[in-house]
């Protein structure tokens, strides 16, 4: 079998590393999620956006049950949110957003994938203010001006509306995340929504140079390999 063995064994399981990354990832916000609102994803519209997120990503049912289970006890991992901003390779803007129940560790290691790039942790706000924070929800449908009757209605802020082969996206004010979703769903029934989380968004995007782009690369690699980061954002178009 020789090399061509070792090469497939070794893409195996690199491949089951990042499944259990994602399985980790998906479980921590589960557990979070129904530790602060509930068990119930009835009762717990969070609960259930994040139970439906996993499941896009192919999340195992026993990881999502073993996630809520474990939620349903007085002990567990104390998780807190913690947002790190930088500046990436190629100076591009960079927000790193993370559950950590250690923060000097998770301070460590992201500041690790920052120094190992050449690229530098700054402050917080250094780079937010480039971003807008808000609520996204994607699903199908053509009904541009229903869909903002409909928010208006339920006096969302709406910040924008797109509709695009066959989906429409709505952005709204990342505070008015939980008013957006129950007014789509008050007006059109239970919406499979291919998109609905929180996002920072660049207000304008830039290049880097091409001979940076191996390392930037490398920096969102490396940071997905950080079981406490959630998500990367960051302004590369």
């Amino acid at each position: 079998m020789g090399r061509a063995y070792q090469n497939r064994k070794e893409s195996m399981a690199k491949t089951s590393d990042q499944k259990a990354r994602v399985y980790s990832k998906h479980a921590r916000v589960i557990y979070v999620t129904a530790k602060q609102g509930g068990v119930d994803p009835d009762g717990n519209l969070d609960l259930r956006s994040a139970i439906e997120r996993a499941k896009k990503d192919q999340v195992p049912a026993h990881v999502i049950d073993k996630a809520i289970d474990k939620a349903k006890g007085t002990a567990g991992e104390d998780f807190a949110p913690a947002r790190y901003e930088g500046f990436g390779p190629g100076g591009c803007m960079v927000i790193v957003d993370c559950l950590t129940d250690n923060p000097n560790r998770t301070i460590g290691d992201v500041r690790q994938c920052f120094t190992k790039t050449k690229a530098k942790i700054g402050t917080p706000g250094s780079v937010s203010h480039s971003f807008y924070h808000s609520a996204i929800f994607v699903f199908a449908g053509d009904d541009e001006e229903g869909v903002l009757e409909a928010l208006m209605l339920a006096d969302v802020d709406v910040e924008d509306i797109e509709c695009e082969d066959g989906k429409i996206t709505v952005f709204a004010p990342h505070t008015e995340f939980a008013k957006a979703r129950q007014a789509l769903n008050d007006a059109f029934g239970e919406i499979d929504f291919e998109v609905e989380e929180i996002q920072f968004i660049p207000r304008e995007t830039t290049a880097i140079p091409a001979e940076d782009e191996p390392m930037f690369e490398k920096f969102l690699d490396m940071l997905q390999d950080v079981e406490d980061v959630q998500k990367v954002y960051h302004n590369v178009g």
